[in-house]
């Protein structure tokens, strides 16, 4: 193709001027051309030369040609001496001609050579057509490069005006990045948060938790869940309980009012609810036994002298857990339980000593679904008593009818003892009767998704039901104050900050019951929470006093609480000289710290009155004036202490890329609870000091450095914090006496330092001079330490063998 067109343009070169003679044939080379009839330019074939398709190869052919021309052999046609026919003899026809094809004939190639008066016979290139083509493409194209930056720019303008700026990242350990959320707290706002609350109208516990729900949504939380649970519930029932006395026939309601129709219409919700949930039903007539306190010391003397069976018992509420008091009761074979507080013991004796109260017997959750959420299609087993005693809780002034008191009896202190003379009997008819029925209570969760360890939670609980009348409005305080962090923490979140683990703020249904809302939520979410709870924080009941701050916490957590304690109270004299314990706490935190073995911490105002009385006072709920909230803290500075002090604990565990926790102060707790012990703790001791020397080398060799941000490795950080998470795990026993922490680092009181394992069945071989009961609670705890030793060890090793040659 090629050759013919050399040959073509020769010819039209022969026709330009007639004094060029026909191209000779060069020897070696092949005219790559034929004659073309004059016919077959004329433009009666424009058809075909007009094509798209044609158009579209006129470059190749122009760019070919030209670069035949520029090949080797081309100069040697020659113009003198040539050969052939003319080209402008169109009458020649050569037989051998091949017909041009539209598909190969330029279009406009040979005319423009025929028609342009400026052609030079010697072959000069023109420039070639598409250049203009280039110029116009890059004209397109900078035309669209400058539409698309400016299109960026407006894009880049509305995007920055409508999405907030990413803050600049503060180091999490500054107290100062704290203080610019918590500052938020404000007492004020805390007060009206807590009178919007108690002025909500509450016939049922899902009517509190749903406006509890919107106003978290209102604040920014982004997904708040209305959790519902049927449970049940063992509730008052149309009449109150009596007790009558047998020798005078008298009767009584538990507050120690006389039985008349004009009384019971006087208080009726007071008179109804002074009852103990789950107690067992019926009418006894028995013989009263004082018991005192209920102690294993008690009980032997009272067995010495008496024959106990079937009677009932007249015992104190407190020094030890009422569940367990109650099975050494039933055990030892009383039939029912008159209960009480002896006024000696309350902080605020004028007010509540004439006053009957409500306690629950059930141990947590839903007790038709023990150990199991009560969803739909579980079994449900009908257990509407939890215990075969018939139990009453009465008011002092009830218990001085019963024992005959003839006055006031004085000791130094000012008071004295409720004691029932032992020369006198005294025989009451006990009748109880309650109604067991299925309810729903309501839980509200909320989340705050963490931007690194989203699956690691950090659950911040309160509860908002209580019986109607009882424990004041301490539901509507504990409330109060989360919402008033959810409200600091979400103004700092809309300006881009989010914490690292994700916070899951809780307000519980059903505590008055036996914790039921946060024991069937975890036990729903048992597995989850299992792998990923890393901490619970409480704030059951903040202001139970003024007098001192009493902060509560689990080992691991004990020095992160008494730094915040100093530096959020650094200067008021009531948070001064208060100590942090881990002694068994109050409300919801109980699943969390039994059954799931997560660290925890709680902070309240306490009187000192109070925190010197007997422990476990807490179990009963008094019938309590409205106002006692605001009486206590006016100003609601308690309240914005308590709220600030639980919001930097939050944060730092929230937030600290490697968990605040301390594993070297578990093994310190665990052997200062076996020093001074009355039994031989040897091999305890040694187990003890293996733990400590492993927990020394894992912080010093482990921790240290992964707190250095140039020496923190994601991936180390994330092994040091699951040891750290799990190591609590390690000292829950598979039984424990009822009502203690089946969590053994946590001690009964701060009174007592020792196991209270150790300690109960010390109390178990007084009554019943049996080793198996000591024995067995030593093996719980010698197992409990190895495990945790062996569990801290393994963490080093694998550290160890991961990060070889890497230190």
């Amino acid at each position: 193709m090629k050759r013919y067109l050399q040959a073509v343009t020769l010819a039209v070169l022969a026709l330009r001027d007639p004094r060029m003679e026909p191209p000779l044939l060069v020897p070696g080379k092949k005219m790559a051309y034929h004659k073309v009839n004059a016919d077959q330019r004329t433009l009666g074939h424009s058809q075909y030369l007009d094509n798209d398709d044609l158009q579209a190869t006129t470059l190749e052919l122009e760019w070919d040609m030209e670069k035949e021309l520029e090949e080797p052999g081309f100069d040697h046609f020659r113009v003198d001496g040539a050969i052939g026919h003319h080209m402008g003899n169109s009458q020649n026809t050569n037989v051998d001609l091949e017909p041009v094809q539209p598909s190969v004939s330029p279009k406009g190639r040979f005319q423009r050579l025929q028609e342009d008066p400026d052609y030079i016979s010697h072959y000069t290139r023109r420039t070639p057509k598409s250049n203009r083509c280039n110029f116009c493409w890059l004209f397109k194209l900078f035309c669209t490069a400058l539409i698309l930056f400016i299109f960026g720019i407006l894009i880049g303008y509305y995007a920055h005006t409508k999405c907030p700026a990413t803050p600049t990242p503060s180091e999490p350990s500054d107290p100062h990045f704290y203080q610019e959320i918590l500052k938020e707290i404000k007492a004020e706002n805390i007060q009206q948060i807590f009178r919007d609350l108690i002025q909500l109208p509450r016939k049922e516990d899902t009517d509190t938790a749903v406006k509890l729900q919107a106003q978290w949504t209102s604040s920014g939380l982004e997904d708040v869940q209305l959790v519902n649970y049927s449970v049940l519930l063992d509730l008052p029932g149309s009449s109150s309980n009596t007790v009558t006395l047998k020798n005078s026939g008298q009767c009584f309601y538990p507050s120690g009012q006389t039985c008349y129709k004009e009384t019971k219409k006087l208080n009726s919700q007071d008179l109804l609810y002074s009852y103990a949930a789950y107690s067992a039903k019926g009418t006894l007539e028995a013989e009263v036994i004082d018991v005192q306190y209920g102690s294993a010391e008690n009980l032997v003397l009272v067995q010495a002298t008496t024959n106990i069976t079937n009677k009932i018992a007249l015992l104190k509420l407190g020094q030890s857990p009422l569940l367990y008091k109650l099975s050494l009761l039933e055990e030892a074979g009383f039939g029912g339980v008159l209960l009480y507080v002896d006024p000696c013991d309350l902080p605020k004796t004028g007010k509540l000593s004439d006053k009957a109260f409500m306690v629950s017997l059930n141990n947590g959750g839903d007790p038709s679904t023990p150990g199991y959420p009560s969803i739909d299609g579980n079994y449900r087993q009908n257990r509407s008593n939890l215990t075969s005693l018939l139990v009453q809780p009465i008011s002092a002034l009830l218990v001085k009818q019963l024992i005959l008191l003839p006055g006031n009896r004085h000791k130094s202190d000012g008071c004295s003892l409720l004691k029932l003379p032992v020369t006198e009997k005294q025989i009451v008819t006990l009748n109880i009767q309650t109604v067991s029925t299925y309810k729903t209570i309501s839980n509200v969760i909320g989340y705050l998704k963490g931007s690194t360890f989203p699956d690691r939670y950090v659950i911040v609980g309160s509860h908002h039901s209580s019986v109607d009348g009882y424990s004041g409005q301490e539901w509507a305080s504990s409330t109060a104050l989360t919402t008033a962090f959810i409200q600091a923490l979400m103004l700092k979140v809309k300006r881009g900050w989010r914490p690292d683990r994700t916070i899951v703020f809780c307000s519980w249904g059903g505590t008055s019951f036996g914790n039921i809302g946060s024991y069937e939520w975890a036990e729903d979410l048992k597995k989850v929470l299992q792998r990923n709870a890393v901490a619970y924080v409480s704030l059951h009941n903040p202001v139970r006093g003024n007098s001192s701050l009493h902060p509560v916490a689990s080992p691991s957590l004990q020095q992160l609480a008494t730094e915040r304690q100093s530096f959020t109270c650094l200067g008021r004299a009531k948070c001064l000289g208060s100590n942090v314990s881990s002694v068994q706490m109050q409300g919801d935190s109980d699943y969390f710290i039994n059954h799931l073995g997560v660290p925890a911490v709680q902070f309240s105002y306490e009187d000192i009155k109070t925190l010197e009385s007997p422990s476990f006072l807490f179990e009963a709920l008094f019938p309590t004036d409205n106002t006692v909230t605001e009486e206590l803290d006016p100003s609601f500075s308690l309240h914005e202490t308590i709220a600030k002090l639980t919001g930097e604990v939050t944060l730092q565990i929230a937030s600290e890329p490697v968990l605040p926790f301390n594993a070297l102060d578990i093994a310190l707790e665990v052997q200062n609870s076996l020093k001074g012990d009355q039994l031989d703790t040897h091999q305890l001791l040694a187990m003890a000091s293996r733990l400590r020397d492993s927990a020394e080398l894992f912080q010093s060799d482990e921790m240290r450095p992964a707190n250095d941000p140039k020496e923190r490795a994601p991936i180390r950080v994330r092994m040091l914090n699951d040891v750290l998470q799990g190591l609590e795990k390690n000292f829950i026993v598979q039984q424990a006496p009822p009502g203690f922490y089946r969590n053994i680092l946590y001690r009964l009181d701060e009174k007592m330092s020792q196991f209270s394992v150790l300690l109960e069945a010390l109390e178990h071989y007084k009554l019943h001079q049996s080793n198996e009961t000591l024995q067995a609670a030593l093996s719980k705890v010698l197992n409990s330490i190895n495990s945790a030793q062996v569990y801290v060890k393994a963490g080093l090793d694998v550290f160890e063998t991961a990060f070889a040659g890497k230190k």
